[in-house]
């Protein structure tokens, strides 16, 4: 499989301070070489990879103002396009300019959409909406006129995360500077709790810093740090109180969460977009609705258990399962390739014939889905179990037996059951006439590839 990474060209890829899509890039990328695969990064010529790298600009334009960022954006572009074929697909992490190349080049195109950064940009994502795949990073952060082929979380390499154990003094705020971020609602809320607060980020919004946040900084209780690299990150976030995600609009991830959640240091936020997909509230940080209810949260932090936090993305948010996920969605791109792409693939198959029966899908939405089942006199389902959803199901004709966790349920017409994630399950007609019941499936992810097979009558068990 030979892979096309198109990375942004803002900053160097990884980044040196900030860059969030091109830090995702990297450990995609570095993934994906030692996985074996063959992987070309196209990204700025500084950018420090074991990829073949290839570039067509020495360095990002953010860190060269002489450099115009539309010039060499539709260069950088073109460098991979214009070389498509040489690829089995390729994977846009740069927005939405790179799909209206999507007609001129017989590779698929995959890209992961990092956020709308305005409601305009949605005209051409909808344009190719029936011939590219694409990949949201957070349910929150899909829209509704869009198909996906999946949701991947971004995830970080835990092990280069320093832990600690106990509570730290101070308190954080970690990220751009800019109304969205909530810096100054952060200020605020040290100066209500009493506690010192440390700033770090770069100045995205000159004017919101110099009337927002300078008029506050004292250098002892408010402190204003600049942008952190590596090293000084770790240790300025696994030794902070709590980290403070205070935003103004709903983030469509948040990076900075999961790397101070991976140190122990847990996160008080407001929960807008993708934070509640991150943040377990009362166990890893509080979601709050303002100022007052963070100050209030503050009080609460010694309660919480700092290995649980470090435990949450450990389970969560590595990079060794983001690259995993997605080479999945690469091998099934490959193998459902185009007309269907406008088709999550998960719903590529609407319907089908099995051994047992059948069953049709009759809604599919991101976080449920809907099917009809049937099951013909004397068949039964594989003895299975999901570890991305539950079920919830209900006898519409006909009478079942459930088993579930190895005792046997008897249900009639109108009868449901719950079907709890993790849990041994299947159902089964024992009658002469046909069974048919409703599946509610509730969760993150609804892909056939979802089903563990304990026992099978048709030999689709797991063979361990």
């Amino acid at each position: 499989m030979k892979i096309a990474l198109l990375s942004p060209i803002a900053w160097r890829t990884p980044p040196k301070h900030y860059g969030p899509w091109e830090q995702t890039v990297s450990l995609l990328s570095e993934g994906l070489v030692r996985k074996g695969l063959d992987v070309t990064l196209f990204a700025t010529g500084d950018s420090i990879t074991n990829a073949r790298l290839e570039s067509i600009v020495s360095c990002g334009y953010e860190e060269d103002r002489d450099l115009a960022p539309k010039v060499w954006e539709c260069l950088h572009i073109s460098n991979l396009f214009e070389r498509a074929d040489e690829y089995d697909i390729i994977h846009n992490h740069f927005d939405f300019l790179p799909l209206t190349y999507t007609d001129l080049v017989t590779t698929p195109v995959l890209t992961t959409i990092h956020g709308f950064s305005s409601s305009k940009i949605l005209p051409v994502y909808k344009k190719y909406n029936d011939r590219a795949y694409y990949v949201s990073i957070s349910n929150a952060d899909r829209s509704r006129k869009l198909n996906y082929v999946a949701t991947i979380h971004h995830g970080i390499e835990v092990e280069k995360f320093g832990f600690r154990e106990d509570h730290g003094k101070y308190l954080l705020f970690f990220g751009r500077i800019h109304h969205e971020k909530g810096a100054y609602e952060a200020i605020q809320v040290a100066k209500r709790s009493g506690m010192n607060l440390i700033i770090a980020g770069i100045v995205q919004d000159k004017d919101y810093f110099e009337t927002m946040v300078v008029p506050h900084i004292d250098d002892s209780t408010i402190k204003y740090i600049g942008p952190v690299y590596a090293e000084g990150k770790n240790e300025l976030l696994k030794n902070a109180y709590a980290l403070l995600h205070m935003i103004n609009f709903d983030e469509p991830f948040g990076l900075s969460i999961i790397e101070a959640m991976a140190c122990g240091t847990p996160v008080i936020a407001i929960p807008r977009g993708a934070i509640p997909e991150i943040i377990d509230n009362n166990k890893t940080g509080f979601l709050v609705k303002d100022v007052a209810e963070a100050v209030a949260a503050l009080n609460r932090v010694p309660e919480l258990n700092r290995k649980d936090c470090r435990k949450a993305v450990e389970e969560r948010f590595s990079a060794d399962q983001m690259i995993d996920k997605y080479v999945e969605v690469y091998r099934q791109i490959l193998q459902n390739p185009r007309p269907d792409a406008c088709l999550p693939l998960h719903r590529q198959a609407r319907k089908a014939s099995p051994p047992w029966g059948s069953w049709e899908v009759l809604l599919d939405e991101p976080d449920y889905k809907v099917k009809r089942i049937t099951v013909l006199p004397g068949k039964r389902l594989s003895y299975q179990k999901h570890f991305r959803r539950k079920e919830h199901w209900m006898v519409v004709e006909g009478k079942a037996v459930v088993t579930l966790d190895g005792e046997d349920i008897f249900l009639n017409k109108g009868e449901t059951i719950d079907i709890p994630q993790e849990a041994a399950h299947r159902i089964a007609n024992r009658e002469n006439e046909q069974m048919t019941f409703i599946e509610i499936q509730l969760g993150e992810y609804f892909g056939e590839d979802d089903i563990v097979r304990l026992e099978d009558d048709y030999g689709r068990a797991r063979k361990d």
